[in-house]
């Protein structure tokens, strides 16, 4: 009786996982993948089209501009010191202070802007934009590319869970509505480096 009663209560501890895996592939996977392919690249310039980069943040203002005579080509490496003393850099820090700038930096923050995707959007009055920490934002990139163009990306608060940052990308000028966007947390770590890290 007893060993009858446990196949029962395993039968149908079986049976309510089983409908469990199966409302959970047949509803909750599809909304997922659907999620996935929303997720849309945040710019469509290519990194090596940028000229120049502008970056501001509570704590500083830098500038930054490509280098036209950095060679693509490194010297030969059989002679380290005479490598390391004509090496070129490829950007050069124009504000705070004009000298080589860390090209690893820049690169980077620039990565980030040409790969990175959003995974969500919303959109939200002009009058909402502080609950996202868009009226005073924690970064402001603007990069202007070869062709003359100018982009902006705009870095509010991180979402609740920190998994993202809300954004701004090439905010309208004047809207009663914007697009806000949920970016990797990444670009907090690309944006908030100190001056040195920024200098070569």
């Amino acid at each position: 009786m007893q060993g009858q009663r446990t196949t029962i209560v395993l039968g149908a501890v079986a049976l309510l996982l089983g409908a469990g895996v199966y409302l959970y592939e047949t509803q909750f996977s599809p909304s997922q993948e659907k999620t996935q392919e929303q997720a849309r690249p945040l710019f469509t310039f290519e990194e090596s089209a940028v000229e120049t980069v502008n970056l501001t943040t509570p704590a500083q203002k830098l500038a930054f501009v490509r280098n036209p005579q950095a060679t693509a080509a490194k010297p030969p490496a059989a002679d380290k010191q005479r490598a390391a003393s004509t090496e070129k850099t490829d950007w050069f820090m124009t504000t705070p202070r004009k000298q080589p700038a860390k090209d690893g930096s820049v690169a980077y923050l620039l990565n980030l802007m040409a790969t990175g995707k959003s995974q969500q959007s919303l959109s939200i009055p002009l009058a909402r934009q502080a609950e996202f920490g868009l009226d005073k934002p924690t970064a402001i990139v603007e990069v202007t590319l070869n062709q003359g163009q100018t982009h902006r990306l705009l870095l509010g608060k991180p979402n609740f869970n920190r998994t993202g940052l809300y954004a701004l990308i090439d905010p309208p000028q004047s809207s009663s509505e914007l697009t806000v966007f949920l970016v990797s947390t990444d670009f907090e770590n690309a944006v908030s480096r100190p001056l040195k890290d920024w200098q070569q």
